[in-house]
């Protein structure tokens, strides 16, 4: 069995990058999604934009818990969970993630469940112990970083690595970038460049379109919304790398003189756009 996990910036575009990923390997394996968001929207394209109770909200409501409380199907047969969080302004938002996990293991939902690849998708960065507890119990051997060419998302990018990095003796490694390109700014020389100094490689670009937005106001994903798409074709093409994918690196984190070298260089681009 395989466990990766995804990390970046919030917003950047994490959770549309797993939930097609999972519905593109669901064709030939049976695939978890792990949602580490305390929003708990991380599954909603994959449940037809149907939210599921949370593993803390069961927790909460129940003592005897078994698998069909907390694990959805969803789209193709994707299991579903959502880790959940903490009321608003109470306790730590990694909580949900460390609850989560000790449960899944408890009742033994991988192996009973015969799951081939299970994909967390983890907030933010790694300051927080719960969204590291994935790296810091060796679970996932394999971390994709999703980025854009935002500055503060490679800032982000570089902190997960600090996190890698630290952690690197369980076993986990930078798999590689995954360039989500965002708004108006498709700046691929310059994340290639900071990927390099990384120590990686961007594994796939996936470029602005706009059936992916189309898709997730239909609660879908585009590999369900638009099969035949270029977009969706992207997609399956990145699963099938992910999936054939085994290697990965600890990954060099920047300096902050080198980030604002990266930084200056990302303003100068908006400025010739201007």
């Amino acid at each position: 069995m395989k466990q990766i996990a995804f990390y970046g910036k919030g917003g950047i575009g994490k959770s549309t990058v797993v939930c097609n990923v999972a519905a593109a390997l669901a064709d030939n394996f049976k695939v978890m999604v792990v949602g580490c968001d305390p929003k708990h929207d991380c599954t909603i394209s994959l449940r037809h934009g149907e939210e599921i109770p949370t593993v803390l909200d069961v927790l909460r409501e129940k003592k005897d818990v078994d698998i069909n409380d907390i694990v959805y199907k969803g789209y193709k047969g994707v299991y579903c969970v959502e880790a959940g969080g903490p009321k608003p302004g109470y306790g730590c938002a990694g909580r949900g993630v460390i609850v989560a996990i000790e449960l899944l293991k408890k009742l033994d939902v991988f192996k009973r469940l015969g799951v081939d690849i299970v994909l967390y998708d983890i907030l933010g960065d790694v300051v927080c112990g719960g969204f590291a507890m994935p790296l810091r119990l060796g679970l996932v051997k394999q971390i994709y970083i999703v980025t854009s060419s935002d500055y503060m998302a490679m800032y982000a990018a570089n902190n997960i690595c600090k996190g890698i990095k630290e952690f690197a003796k369980k076993g986990c490694r930078l798999a590689g970038l995954i360039y989500n390109v965002r708004g108006s700014l498709d700046a691929e020389d310059i994340v290639n460049e900071f990927a390099k100094r990384l120590g990686t490689k961007i594994l796939e670009k996936i470029p602005n379109s706009l059936l992916i937005s189309e898709a997730e106001i239909e609660g879908k994903t585009v590999i369900e919304y638009a099969p035949d798409s270029e977009i969706a074709t992207i997609i399956k093409n990145l699963a099938e790398k992910i999936y054939k994918n085994n290697s990965g690196v600890i990954p060099e984190p920047l300096s902050n003189k080198e980030l604002i070298e990266i930084g200056k260089s990302i303003k100068e681009r908006i400025r010739r756009r201007l």
